[in-house]
């Protein structure tokens, strides 16, 4: 089980995996478990994918992960994003129009350090 952070140019929080496209991105989902995802929408200016299309390939396959962060500073995508979600969503899964808290980014950050029983 693995985490999955989309973004071509924040800093990939501790215990993640960085996809910097959504071609990477969708890469792992069909060979990993994922059990968190945060997305963001722009990928860079040279990019002609968007976390949209991530969320379409989550849509199409109907491959969910437990929880899926929209962290997207464009406030339309978000909400566009948010919204083809939400409309088919598992009910166990949990969708937040937000970057994560910090306490789940030290749970994820601690569950990975080798250092911790």
């Amino acid at each position: 089980m693995i985490h999955v952070y989309l973004d071509d140019s924040r800093p990939c929080p501790q215990g993640f995996v960085l996809a910097k496209d959504a071609k990477e991105c969708i890469a792992l989902l069909e060979e990993c478990d994922v059990d968190i995802l945060s997305l963001d929408h722009d990928l860079g200016w040279m990019s002609k994918q968007t976390g949209m299309d991530v969320v379409i390939w989550l849509i199409q396959q109907r491959k969910f992960p437990r929880a899926i962060y929209i962290h997207t500073s464009s406030s339309s995508a978000c909400t566009q994003m948010y919204q083809m979600l939400y409309a088919v969503k598992p009910d166990e899964m949990g969708l937040y129009a937000h970057r994560m808290p910090d306490e789940v980014l030290m749970g994820v950050a601690q569950k990975n350090d080798p250092s911790k029983p």
